[in-house]
């Protein structure tokens, strides 16, 4: 993670993005946004995130998602120093914007040394199946078969960082996250056990990244 210096000139970057228009068109007519650019620090230049030190992917998670989770940061629901600071000086539009930026991302995925396949293993079965004994559902029935997401709520897993994943599931876990709908992901979360957490992780890593339709082909 960055420093709060380097935190400053992320927030300086941030509100530097022009107000674009309601929809976000304008910001994919531009190749790099000013405030996408300041990002890239942390989340990478097409929004790939770093898988060493749990900097989530951004490219293709659905617009709506992503603008929550900035809201969240603003008014507190979600807790990180450095992006609780930086989406405070983001206007409505700006959130907007940056969202919708990195929804229309296509970024392939950078490489990374698989888990144990009896570790993804594990993974896919509870994804698909859950764990009834602990009336736990399976995430697919949420985020889709192939972990692709579902709308605005249940965000994209699949290709997303396995040290990322961990680290959201401890902090739905923990009470420490609390932007879920109706207490659907602290609910799930507080039922699985650590091998589970990192069994599930491993697995929505190990799944290919698909291209997803443009997040201004997709908003109402």
């Amino acid at each position: 993670m960055r420093s709060v210096a380097g935190g400053a000139m992320l927030l300086l970057g941030m509100s530097a993005l022009p107000v674009l228009a309601a929809d976000g068109k304008n910001t994919t007519a531009n190749a790099i946004p000013p405030g996408a650019a300041s990002c890239s620090p942390c989340h990478g230049k097409q929004g790939e995130g770093q898988p060493t030190t749990a900097v989530p992917r951004l490219a293709g998670l659905n617009a709506q998602y992503l603008e929550r989770q900035l809201t969240g940061f603003k008014d507190g629901t979600r807790k990180n120093r450095i992006m609780m600071m930086i989406a405070s000086d983001l206007s409505d539009g700006e959130k907007k914007a940056l969202a919708t930026y990195y929804a229309d991302m296509a970024t392939t995925k950078s490489e990374t040394a698989p888990a144990d396949a009896a570790v993804i293993a594990a993974g896919a079965k509870l994804a698909a199946t859950g764990d009834w004994s602990k009336d736990l559902p399976g995430c697919a029935q949420c985020h889709g078969a192939a972990g692709l997401g579902v709308g605005a709520d249940f965000p994209r897993l699949a290709g997303q960082w396995a040290v990322y994943i961990e680290k959201a599931l401890r902090s739905w876990k923990s009470g420490d996250r609390k932007t879920d709908p109706m207490g659907v992901m602290a609910n799930v979360a507080g039922k699985l056990t650590d091998d589970q957490i990192k069994s599930v992780a491993a697995y929505y890593e190990s799944l290919p990244v698909a291209a997803s339709a443009p997040a201004s082909e997709t908003r109402p």
